[in-house]
C-alpha cells in the first residue's frame, strides 16, 4: 500500500498560495489510486498563533481543498487545519478525507506546544481517533503529540498498525523528531509516517526530514530537506507477521498511566 508526505515551503498566512503549490507538488508525483497522503500541520498558513485570521468553520476553505485534492486524484488525504474552539481560542487539527471526499477523521492536537505559546490561543483536544484506509487502522497526530507516547501507546492498544505525525518540527530540534519517531515505531510495532514542513516562518528554519519508519525501526523513505513528495510502501502483512513472531504488544500495562 502507497503512503505518501507533502514537504513544502509554507507561505506565511497566505492559503491561496499553499493550496495551488501543493495541488502542483501533488500532480506531479502522480500518487496511485487508494494512496495515502499527508500534509504538514498547518499547511496551508504556517504555524500561525493568528487564530482570529485563520480559524476556519468545520469544513471550510481548507477543509474542502483537501476533500476535491482527494477525490481528484482518488486517495486518501491527512492534513492540518484549524478550526474555531467555543472558547475563543482554535483547534489545530488532523483532518483525514477519503477518495469521495468524506470526512474519515478530524483528530484535535492534544498537546499544544506550551514552550511556544500555542496553549494561549489553541485548545487541547482530548480523544485519541483512528481511521480506516483499506483494511489498515490509521491514528493521527500533530507535532508536539511526538513527545508523549503514552497517547501512543493508547491508539497502539486500540488497534492502530500506522500512525501519522504531522508537523511543523523547527531545525534545531531535528535530531528530536527523527529520534522520536523512531521511537513510537519500535515501541508500538507500528508503521509511522512523519510529515514536517521545510524553508522558514517569520521565526524559524525547518529541515524537512519527513520519515516513513517500519516497525523495526528502518527508515524506508528519507524525504531530505527539500520541497516534494517522498513515498514509500508498507506491507500490513509484514506487520501482522511480525507483531505475531515478537507479541511485545501483548505485555502492555497501561492501567497504572
Amino acid at each position: 500500500m502507497d503512503v505518501a508526505g507533502v514537504q513544502l515551503d509554507i507561505a506565511w498566512e497566505d492559503k491561496k498560495a499553499n493550496h495551488a503549490k501543493v495541488r502542483a507538488l501533488v500532480a506531479a508525483a502522480k500518487l496511485s489510486k487508494g494512496a495515502l497522503l499527508a500534509l504538514p500541520e498547518m499547511f496551508a498558513t504556517g504555524f500561525s498563533m493568528n487564530v482570529a485570521g485563520i480559524a476556519e468553520s468545520e469544513g471550510g476553505e481548507t477543509e474542502s481543498f483537501l476533500a476535491g485534492l482527494a477525490k481528484e486524484h482518488g486517495i486518501f488525504v491527512t492534513g492540518g487545519v484549524v478550526t474555531r474552539a467555543t472558547d475563543g481560542r482554535g483547534f489545530n487539527q488532523s483532518v483525514t478525507l477519503g477518495p469521495d471526499g468524506t470526512r474519515l477523521a478530524r483528530y484535535s492536537k492534544i498537546h499544544p506546544f506550551s514552550y511556544g505559546g500555542e496553549t494561549q490561543h489553541y485548545a487541547a483536544g482530548t480523544e485519541v481517533h483512528m481511521f480506516k484506509w483499506g483494511e489498515v487502522s490509521v491514528a493521527p497526530f500533530v507535532c508536539y503529540d511526538l513527545r508523549f507516547p503514552e497517547i501512543f501507546r493508547n491508539a497502539a492498544k486500540k488497534g492502530a498498525q500506522l500512525f501519522t505525525v504531522i508537523a511543523n518540527w523547527p531545525e534545531p530540534r531535528e535530531a528530536h523528531w527523527l529520534a522520536l519517531l523512531k521511537a513510537r515505531a519500535i515501541e508500538n510495532q507500528a508503521f509511522v509516517l512523519g510529515v514536517n514542513r521545510c524553508g522558514r516562518d517569520p521565526k524559524l528554519a525547518y529541515s524537512g526530514r519527513g520519515q516513513l519508519i517500519d516497525p523495526r525501526g528502518n527508515v524506508l523513505v528519507d524525504g531530505g530537506n527539500a520541497e516534494g513528495v517522498f513515498a514509500g510502501k508498507i506491507d500490513l502483512a509484514s506487520l501482522l507477521t511480525y507483531r505475531k513472531d515478537f507479541p511485545a504488544l501483548q505485555d502492555m500495562k497501561t492501567g497504572w498511566i
